[in-house]
């Protein structure tokens, strides 16, 4: 006789079997609470479904059909059916104890590696701005009597790509020890060797706001540029691991390469290719040095142009913000008098706009060849009252020598970077196109005047055979 009762565990109902065959018999104990005899099971094992473990609930069966049935030794229960036993209780509490403790050391893990991760960004922050104003400003071949000009720092190249220098010699390489490539692929170098190489820190090319620059003759016959930071310079020690962070990770036809460093005996140093062919301040104020026509100061305003674009698509690539600000009590104003953005000034935040800003008063010293520290933006906002007042401020050595339209729409150019409200200026690269297609149309009338040249000289010579034809036939 099978006997079946209703078994209630969390809300499941299941069917008992007191004639299974496939159990193991456990004990059971039986106790009578009013007219119900209640049914505690200790322990069960069933071969059929495997199943083994403690069950605690309480069994609810009439009294009759317990004396009417013959065996309460076992209970089973379909195989899709299951029971919470203590085992499971017990597993479950394990497994959810596991994944909370899981659970809270990845949670630990992840707070300690996001919190060593914004220290070691911020760390690299502090040691990466990009100090753009300062770089371009203390450039080598500086004027010794304009040299907080950031003309200064602008370098006159021989050709149009930059000499080949081998800064690995097995001299150098075998002669010091403390000579290493790090790990950006720049060189460090000995103060002794450069020492020797600058004789003695004699060789002095100019001197900016960064310190002395020195002409070094390495023993393979190399020439390089030393740039050694002063003692009593603005810039410090962020400045000097800044630029040697960034700069050996920068490399454009336009800007002059980082060679090597030093750091040694208390001094910083950094070592750049040597442009043998000076600097444009030098060009623009020495009488001694060549004049510079209107299509090679168009060419360096355009190349200028290209190497500030390289590095403004650069703070994106370096991981850095379009806007540095900078602690006024630590850091300080970074860049050249005369240069430097207003906006800059007032609110101690330098962006990639104050950069144009610098970058049009270039582009007005080169129109004009008025340095800033001679009242250049005086002239050249005398000059803004008249539409043809730039007429009155371009350079005497370029009257007659340049098309007058051309050096207009460059003014113009230069006085849309040099707007009051940084939102107004042009970005770099709308700059670059501006000047390029001044760069065209002068090329395009070089062209057209090649070109009538040429035709003259054929109607030349076909004049001069249609006369030596007339005088032969007259023969």
């Amino acid at each position: 006789m099978l006997l079946r009762s209703s078994l209630k565990n969390q809300g499941q109902t299941y069917q008992t079997c007191v004639f299974c065959t496939d159990s193991d018999r456990q004990f059971y104990k039986l106790w009578r609470e009013g007219t119900h005899l209640i049914v505690l099971v200790k322990r069960y094992s069933c071969r059929k479904y495997g199943a083994v473990g403690y069950f605690h609930d309480l069994l609810h069966h009439e009294p009759a059909e317990l004396l009417n049935s013959r065996c309460f030794h076992c209970l089973s229960f379909k195989r899709d059916q299951r029971m919470v036993h203590k085992g499971d209780l017990v597993v479950i509490g394990i497994s959810v104890g596991l994944a909370l403790g899981i659970l809270i050391a990845s949670l630990i893990f992840f707070g300690i590696w996001w919190y060593k991760k914004r220290s070691n960004l911020r760390q690299c922050s502090n040691e990466r701005i990009l100090p753009t104003l300062p770089i371009r400003m203390n450039g080598l071949g500086t004027s010794n009597d304009f040299s907080a000009s950031l003309a200064s720092s602008i370098t006159i190249r021989g050709s149009e790509h930059p000499q080949k220098s081998s800064p690995v010699s097995s001299w150098w390489n075998h002669h010091s020890k403390d000579q290493f490539a790090s790990a950006s692929g720049i060189l460090r170098y000995s103060y002794k060797d450069i020492q020797k190489a600058t004789q003695k820190f004699t060789t002095v090319l100019g001197q900016g706001s960064f310190g002395p620059v020195y002409k070094a003759v390495m023993p393979t016959g190399e020439v390089l540029a030393v740039k050694v930071l002063a003692s009593n310079s603005k810039q410090g020690e962020k400045e000097f691991q800044t630029e040697i962070s960034l700069l050996g990770r920068l490399h454009h036809r336009n800007l002059v390469n980082l060679l090597g460093y030093c750091i040694d005996k208390g001094s910083h140093m950094l070592i750049y290719q040597f442009m043998s062919n000076g600097s444009l301040a030098n060009h623009l104020y020495n009488d001694e040095e060549r004049f510079l026509s209107w299509e090679e100061r168009l060419q360096i305003a355009l190349d200028i142009s290209h190497g500030i674009e390289y590095l403004h698509e650069g703070v994106a690539d370096f991981g850095l913000s379009n806007e540095e600000v900078f602690d006024e009590h630590t850091s300080g104003l970074k860049g050249t008098y005369g240069y430097i953005d207003p906006v800059y000034v007032s609110t101690n935040k330098f962006t990639v706009k104050s950069d144009i800003y610098s970058f049009g008063v270039i582009i007005f010293e080169l129109i004009t060849a008025i340095h800033p520290h001679q009242n250049l933006m005086e002239y050249v906002n005398l000059a803004g009252m008249s539409p043809d007042g730039v007429d009155e401020i371009l350079d005497k050595k370029l009257v007659g020598e340049c098309n007058i339209e051309e050096v207009r729409d460059l003014a113009a150019i230069a006085h849309k970077c040099l707007q009051k409200f940084q939102r107004k200026r042009p970005s770099i690269g709308e700059v670059s196109q501006a000047i390029l297609k001044i760069k065209q149309r002068l090329l395009d009338r070089e062209m057209s005047k090649e070109f009538s040249r040429v035709l003259s000289r054929i109607e030349d010579q076909q004049m001069e055979l249609s006369r030596m034809a007339s005088i032969k036939d007259g023969d």
